[in-house]
């Protein structure tokens, strides 16, 4: 099992930044990537950014590239989501995620979510 606990949400104005935070706890030596979601009122969850624990690598999407920036403490086994430029469409819920591979197993956890608004 693996716990993600979200930080760092909250209301900002429209050009403004906010930093999420995300720390996994448990069976973390199983995990293979981490990333960030967002789900917006009436629409689906999104991916916005993962990076990858082996290779380091990380994606991102169309919508946030060069605005957003997802990293990671492995000392802390926290992920980050520095968030620039943010915009009203950027508005949503914003969901940790945690892929894992262990054996024969394999699957995915999600935090709780974290509430971003940005609005002026």
């Amino acid at each position: 099992q693996v716990q993600l606990v979200e930080s760092g949400g909250g209301l900002v104005q429209p050009g403004g930044s906010l930093r999420l935070s995300c720390t996994a706890s448990g069976n973390i030596f199983s995990i293979i990537a981490m990333g960030w979601y967002r789900q917006a009122p009436g629409k689906s969850r999104e991916l916005i950014a993962n990076i990858f624990s082996r290779t380091d690598s990380s994606n991102y999407a169309d919508s946030v590239k060069g605005r957003f920036t997802i990293s990671r403490n492995d000392a802390k086994n926290a992920v980050y989501l520095q968030m620039n430029s943010l915009k009203p469409e950027d508005t949503a819920v914003y969901y940790c995620n945690a892929k894992y591979f262990s054996g024969a197993n394999s699957g995915e956890y999600w935090g709780q979510g974290t509430q971003v608004t940005v609005s002026s």
